[in-house]
């Protein structure tokens, strides 16, 4: 086993494809030191990749990616050892479903009005369990298998992606507010794949406001994004974490990226949850 983490992957929690306990499997198969389980508003799947990880002598981190917007983009923020088992945080995590489903819902009408025959039902019968997650990949899977693309990317890069035919973007909360429900929680909160944003400026406005790491390490950072951030987190001292993004594999092929190609040293893992213990101490008033 290597000294290496994978703190950026997701499972049929929400819109992976992959078991969380499949996950945690690959993660060991990769000789990862550990493996966080980050899907999309929900903390469905953590449970079962901890009792995974017990069995197969791999650490998992308890995670989150929380959808916010700011000036109409989408900005995900991550947060780790969050309180997965509070019911009050689950909570606040449905409540951010919502609008994810009105999101799917406004899409589809879009996809309908361009003359494609889909239904919110027909998505969401790709829906395992009553709190799955349902997002654009599921969307664009319905597109493939009717033929209405011919690959994922193409549904991205034509109509679900921004700037696309049917690209719709609800209001979200912020980003900010995304930071305070992860700190306030006890959490540790770090901004996710920061070179997709085009937006450096926001990046330092969120970290004055309190982000604690940022993404170095993601298959959508390039060399030059890496060492930017690299230089950005030594100079405010934030913790620098990597993830592959893992969603599982879409038409044969491993989609964001195969879990375990982008990582960050195992000593984030052990920041992160110093950090998250510090904050929780102080919460529960130790």
């Amino acid at each position: 086993m290597n000294h290496r983490a994978d703190l950026h992957t997701h499972t049929k929690a929400s819109d992976g494809t992959c078991t969380p306990r499949e996950n945690v499997r690959l993660a060991k198969e990769a000789g990862l030191a550990a493996v966080a389980i980050t899907d999309h508003d929900i903390v469905a799947g953590i449970a079962e990749a901890v009792e995974a990880g017990r069995e197969w002598g791999v650490e998992v981190v308890p995670g989150v990616e929380i959808s916010s917007s700011a000036d109409g983009q989408d900005i995900h923020v991550l947060g780790y050892f969050i309180p997965y088992q509070s019911e009050a945080f689950q909570e606040s995590l449905s409540e951010l479903r919502k609008t994810r489903f009105e999101r799917n819902r406004l899409m589809i009408e879009r996809l309908q009005e361009l003359g494609f025959a889909i239904t919110l039902e027909d998505v969401y019968r790709r829906k395992q369990g009553a709190d799955k997650n349902i997002g654009r990949p599921h969307i664009a899977e319905e597109m493939v298998e009717r033929g209405y693309v011919a690959s994922m990317q193409e549904a991205f890069d034509k109509y679900l992606g921004k700037g696309g035919l049917a690209y719709v973007n609800p209001p979200r909360i912020s980003p900010q507010q995304a930071i305070d429900l992860i700190r306030q929680s006890g959490g540790v909160a770090v901004l996710a794949h920061p070179g997709l944003y085009g937006n450096d400026v926001l990046v330092r406005e969120l970290i004055r406001y309190g982000l604690d790491g940022i993404e170095v390490w993601h298959p959508d950072n390039d060399e030059a994004a890496v060492d930017r951030y690299r230089k950005l987190a030594d100079e405010c001292g934030l913790i620098q974490t990597g993830g592959s993004d893992f969603h599982g594999w879409r038409g044969g092929e491993p989609y964001h990226a195969m879990l375990g190609s982008s990582t960050a040293d195992h000593s984030a893992v052990v920041r992160l949850r110093q950090l998250a213990e510090q904050r929780q101490g102080t919460l529960s008033g130790d």
